[in-house]
């Protein structure tokens, strides 16, 4: 999954961008209003941290243009107010949830983990293609009765096949959603991602593309 984090405190910043990342997410960082609404119109996030006291336009401004340009991706509020006018103030510029400074990185991942797994469109809480499940809610991946061990990166690399089958998904495609824009694009980690990925699933569920990428297949009926 990749993820939006807008906080112009460095600090702040550094600290939530490195337990995503310890999570399987790939993160960009916006400092003000300005870039953060550059980067959510450039690319649809499966998830928004926004911190409303940033260099302007602040949070709630820039959560109500994203809205009001029909970006939709989940959006989570942080703010070090705790008063109930701003919780109503952010809601009403189209947060989907609201978390108070100082807070527990378990707590906002929980939450994270709570509004990428709710029904938003064609957004499942689990990913099914033949006998391969992956539950987004509970963070598994199952092959008929058996779990598959996988690690955060090995997740999210699934996933994104998973939630689109049978499509064939470039090396820059993988990179831009399972890494980041500043990771090295001569890097061969797809390739030795997806190594690992079929080592674990068992099976030639992922095709290669030659000279094109990767696929999932889908099995016949």
């Amino acid at each position: 999954m990749r993820v939006l984090v807008v906080e112009d405190e460095p600090k702040m910043a550094n600290l939530i961008e490195r337990a995503l990342v310890r999570e399987g997410y790939a993160v960009d960082v916006a400092r003000d209003g300005a870039e953060a609404l550059w980067a959510a119109g450039e690319t649809d996030y499966d998830a928004i941290v926004l911190d409303a006291m940033i260099p302007p336009p602040d949070g709630f401004e820039v959560c109500r243009r994203i809205r009001a340009g029909g970006g939709w991706s989940p959006l989570l509020m942080l703010t070090a107010r705790d008063g109930v006018d701003d919780r109503v103030r952010g809601l009403d510029a189209g947060a989907d949830d609201y978390l108070t400074k100082p807070f527990a990185f378990s707590e906002l991942l929980a939450r994270l983990r709570a509004l990428t797994r709710r029904p938003l469109g064609a957004r499942p809480v689990a990913l099914a293609v033949g006998d391969l499940v992956l539950d987004r809610a509970r963070h598994h991946a199952r092959r008929g009765g058996d779990a598959i061990d996988l690690s955060p990166k090995e997740f999210s690399l699934l996933e994104l096949f998973m939630s689109r089958p049978g499509e064939v998904l470039t090396r820059s495609q993988i990179l831009d959603h399972v890494w980041d824009f500043a990771y090295d694009g001569a890097s061969n980690v797809v390739d030795v991602y997806v190594g690992y990925l079929r080592r674990k699933l068992g099976t030639d569920d992922l095709e290669t593309v030659r000279g094109v990428g990767y696929r999932l297949r889908v099995p016949k009926p």
